[in-house]
């Protein structure tokens, strides 16, 4: 008997076929992916085109030109502010340099006293926001009436002397430099914390002495950490708009934010302030790409596979006490005499009258809370969109950590490369390609409580992203496998594991964009609408006016409520939460 094969006849693809393919492409994990990259381009890649692009269009015909760039660029004063801006932020970096490296190698490396003392001084600095230090110090510091130009005509005897004039490009910079060295204090505390002690061991073996060790070993291998937060604070400088504008304005001491602010006033010249913006994003990727060269070409290795120990370096009681001082002196500059100073000015009626009781009064808080209209409105708004921009960022940020460390999609990297992107870009710069991408049609979101939640989300979305993917590093994927072989899906897996691992590291996170959003003011104050102010727009309002008794007592509600806000902090996260390096 023959037996016949017959071949299978070929499989004709249909169109439900080609339709079942699709739909097993768009599986939930892909969907999700689709919707964070969604998400990031609404708050980081469209605003960012956008600006580029408005900088580039006829405000009237919408046609491509250049005349933008011509009318930010053609007048000299215009130039002379981004000069000044760039020498600002180079002598504040410098300042803070020499201010937080001292601290921070007496802290990390010495027996100095104290070391928790200096770490107070740090959070306080970096907790006050710069522009209620500025204020603090032009009630010490104004000329004729500043608390130390009147004791030092007093001393003197000589009316109208002045020591020391917060008004001058150096004041300036001096002010800006004491609320910016914490960042260049935690970064190369980090750092040297990270030294082995057996380094210098082996230098001093060789015959070199405390200050040759450190000066020749122990700064050079930290280096790069110094030199970033050099970086960061010189960024920070050239996008800061309150100090410059309450101490620069007056000074007549024009820098780039302050003339952006001019372009937005009555008639708005968006287009002309896209491209006078346009310099500072240039400024931050150059600059990035020059430290990337530079440590490139070396090697800063102080970490090999044997063990060591770290030992503190025994100064003698000299100089352990000499380098306390400087923390002290620091801790006096940057906190003590300028929040004594709005103390003193929150209760008095007149600020320049100096302390006594006749000059005490309640009325400035009182004034504020039962009979300044915006004042309990302010205080609202900027609670409510700190806290609705560092919840969306944390949630935000930990989906993205998710995807990006369990590679779940191809081209994750691009996500996390979207997360960081505002780190680089000026908070200032961010706000105006806000208001040129969605403050008109078809959106309209100028001057609404959205367009102010998406700014600071954006803003502070680096920070949340940090956070999230250094715990998502710390959590092995194979606690979550367990699960999944025990029935458990991935979403159940997510809620029983990694939520409750995370717990401590997202809250520590969710805190720190909450305060850093509470002082935000160089991207609120091109946003802001009539009924949408915050209270650091509402401080710069009254700082406006010269009303630096309300003003001050205004800075010392949000210090209070913020300090609370701290407070928690410690006792549930580690006296260290906002400071520490993750």
């Amino acid at each position: 008997m023959s037996t016949t094969t017959i071949a299978a006849a070929p499989r004709i693809p249909t169109a439900r076929s080609g339709l079942l393919r699709r739909i097993q492409v768009l599986e939930p994990a892909t969907l999700v992916w689709l919707a964070l990259i969604g998400v990031l381009v609404f708050l980081v890649a469209w605003p960012i085109a956008e600006l580029v692009a408005s900088s580039l269009r006829h405000p009237r015909t919408g046609d491509w030109t250049l005349s933008n760039y011509a009318a930010a660029y053609g007048r000299a004063r215009y130039v002379d502010a981004l000069l000044n801006s760039l020498a600002l932020g180079a002598l504040s970096a410098l300042i803070c340099a020499v201010l937080a490296v001292p601290m921070a190698w007496a802290c990390s490396r010495t027996d100095m006293p104290g070391r928790g003392f200096a770490w107070f001084t740090v959070l306080a600095a970096f907790i006050i926001p710069p522009y209620l230090g500025a204020v603090g110090w032009i009630l010490l510091a104004g000329p004729n009436s500043g608390w130390i130009n009147q004791g030092w005509s007093f001393v003197t005897g000589t009316p109208d002397s002045t020591l020391f004039n917060v008004y001058t490009f150096t004041g300036l910079a001096l002010v800006i430099a004491l609320h910016s060295y914490p960042f260049i204090f935690i970064f190369a505390k980090s750092a040297l914390d990270l030294v082995n002690s057996e380094m210098e061991d082996a230098a001093n073996i060789l015959g070199a002495g405390t200050w040759a060790t450190t000066w020749k070993v122990t700064l050079p291998l930290v280096w790069p950490t110094i030199l970033a937060g050099i970086i960061l604070v010189f960024l920070e400088t050239i996008a800061l708009f309150g100090t410059p504008a309450i101490i620069g304005i007056p000074a007549r001491i024009n820098v780039v934010t302050t003339q952006l602010w001019q372009f937005f006033e009555a008639p708005v010249r968006a287009e002309v302030a896209a491209a006078y913006a346009m310099p500072l994003l240039l400024i931050t990727l150059m600059l990035i790409g020059i430290q990337r060269l530079l440590l490139s070409r070396k090697s800063y290795v102080s970490q090999t596979g044997k063990g060591g120990e770290r030992r503190p370096i025994k100064l003698g009681a000299f100089w352990r006490w000499a380098l306390f001082g400087w923390c002290a002196l620091v801790c006096l500059l940057s906190v003590v005499a300028p929040m004594i100073a709005l103390v003193q000015a929150s209760f008095a009626k007149a600020w320049g009258r100096g302390f006594s009781f006749d000059n005490l009064t309640l009325k400035n808080y009182t004034f504020l809370l039962f009979e300044h209209d915006a004042a309990w409105g302010a205080v609202v708004n900027t609670f409510a969109y700190s806290a609705t921009s560092a919840t969306i960022a944390m949630i935000l940020a930990l989906a993205i950590a998710y995807v990006v460390k369990r590679n779940l999609m191809p081209f994750g990297m691009a996500l996390a490369f979207l997360c960081m992107a505002p780190f680089v870009i000026p908070g200032i710069v961010m706000a105006i390609g806000f208001y040129a991408a969605y403050a008109g049609p078809p959106l309209t979101l100028y001057g609404t409580a959205a367009l102010m939640v998406f700014a600071f989300t954006t803003r502070f979305l680096p920070i949340a992203y940090a956070n999230g993917a250094a715990g998502m590093q710390m959590i092995h994927p194979e606690m979550e496998e367990a699960v999944r072989i025990l029935g458990g899906g991935r979403l159940t897996a997510i809620r029983r594991v990694v939520a409750p691992l995370l717990k401590k590291a997202l809250l520590g996170g969710w805190l720190l964009v909450f305060i850093l959003a509470t002082r935000e003011l160089s991207a609120a104050i091109f946003l802001v609408g009539p009924e949408t102010r915050t209270i650091s727009v509402l401080l710069y309002d009254l700082s406006e006016e010269g009303n630096l008794e309300s003003l001050s007592a205004l800075g010392g509600i949000l210090l209070v409520i913020t300090l609370l806000f701290v407070g928690a902090g410690m006792r549930l996260l580690g006296h260290d939460f906002m400071l520490r390096r993750h």
